[in-house]
């Protein structure tokens, strides 16, 4: 008679210290993450804050004030930056890893100006940096894009990867909202900051555009080289637009190759039902892959919010505890190829573009090559036309009162 002994192997949670730095919005909730973690926890022995006044759901002597102190504990093997000024997270990372402790960040901003600077600490100082939670809240992007696409030859990577601006557009779309209402109702919710500048004008995504590049393709922009139009801009009139062409709005991050160079930018988008975009609502974010071989693929998540990127950090502070790290495999074969990871951005093509604009001057910056269609009315003026890419540049900043979004 066959006897099945089945043996059960119990595995001890394992333990790991660090130190966190920032307890906002994000830290607060990789704490309440922690809290809830089976088969791991992590000890912080000390989280890093500025304002001693502020009123905290935890005890004030878990706190510290002076971040020499909190990184020079020798009961640390790791430290976790989520802190909201990026200059400030840059003497916290960079000190950090010239200490040898392993760093966790959210900071896109940070990552993605300094990114070479980073990268070259890694490989100084033999230490782990890790950044899911940096690029579209719980969608773990980076390490599909680490191991599963690391030996594909990437056609393009593209999507959502700013949860603000997708909630704002959500809710003028399906509730008929207003740009300052659909906007106070995202802050209200905590999935827009009290100055929203930096996700309603693309500078979000482009920053999370700039980290998905490295790992898709293994080249380094810097992020004032990639362009970047919001939605600030944005009314009613252009919402009503797209739906009479059964067709909505997003705000698309956009990255591909082309021959040797590579494209990359962020824009609003016309979208239809033959896209992937057309129904990711609200705080979630969408990013589609497309490979030579594996064809497109795309990943769905929410990527707003406290809980869905403390856990994208969660994960992360528990890869380090198995030693993982990127290997930036493609970088590598860049800077091998190349002498470095730089590259020049191509900016030489048209666009299809929809333009809405109050008066003739404001298009006297833009290339148009051909117009294609024109709208006037008392309530709005439109085009549609073939628009050299480069002169996009000109428009970027606050003073643009433009709305313009990519047709096709």
């Amino acid at each position: 008679m066959l006897r099945i002994i089945t043996t059960y192997l119990i595995l001890d949670t394992y333990k790991m210290d660090i130190a966190l730095f920032g307890f906002g919005c994000v830290g607060q909730g990789l704490y309440d993450a922690l809290g809830q973690s089976h088969g791991f926890k992590a000890g912080i022995q000390k989280i890093g804050v500025k304002d001693r006044h502020k009123l905290r759901k935890i005890a004030l002597d878990h706190f510290s004030f002076d971040s020499l102190e909190i990184l020079g504990r020798s009961d640390i093997q790791a430290i976790v930056e989520l802190v909201d000024n990026a200059e400030d997270a840059l003497d916290i990372v960079t000190s950090a890893m010239q200490r040898g402790l392993h760093v966790v960040s959210a900071n896109k901003k940070l990552l993605a100006e300094h990114f070479d600077v980073l990268f070259q600490l890694q490989q100084k100082h033999g230490v782990a940096l890790l950044y899911e939670g940096a690029c579209a809240g719980s969608i773990p992007i980076i390490r599909n894009l680490e191991e599963y696409y690391d030996t594909e030859s990437l056609i393009s990577v593209s999507g959502i990867i700013n949860g603000s601006s997708n909630y704002i557009l959500t809710r003028m779309d399906r509730d008929g909202l207003d740009y300052e209402t659909a906007l106070k109702q995202a802050q209200e919710l905590g999935f827009a900051e009290i100055d929203p500048w930096l996700d309603v004008a693309g500078f979000d995504p482009k920053y999370k555009l700039v980290l998905l590049v490295v790992h898709a393709f293994g080249v380094i922009f810097k992020p004032d080289a990639v362009l970047n139009l919001g939605i600030q801009n944005v009314s009613a009139f252009d919402i009503e637009h797209a739906a009479l062409k059964g067709q909505r709005i997003k705000l698309v991050a956009y990255a591909a190759r082309n021959g040797n160079n590579i494209q990359a930018f962020v824009l609003p988008r016309f979208v239809g039902k033959e896209s992937n975009l057309i129904n990711i609502d609200n705080e979630y974010n969408a990013v589609e892959i497309e490979g030579a071989f594996s064809g497109k693929q795309l990943l769905v998540g929410k990527g707003a919010g406290s809980y869905p990127t403390g856990a994208a950090v969660l994960s992360d502070v528990a890869a380090l505890s198995h030693q993982y790290r990127y290997e930036y495999k493609k970088l590598h074969q860049n800077i091998a190829a190349n002498g470095h990871g730089l590259q020049d951005l191509d900016k030489d093509f048209t666009l299809k573009l929809y333009i809405r604009y109050q008066d003739d001057a404001q298009l006297q910056a833009l290339d148009i090559k051909e117009v294609i269609e024109q709208y006037t009315s008392p309530r709005a003026k439109y085009l549609i036309a073939e628009v050299g890419f480069e002169s996009l540049y000109n428009i970027r900043g606050k003073e643009n009162k433009l709305f313009v979004a990519l047709v096709g």
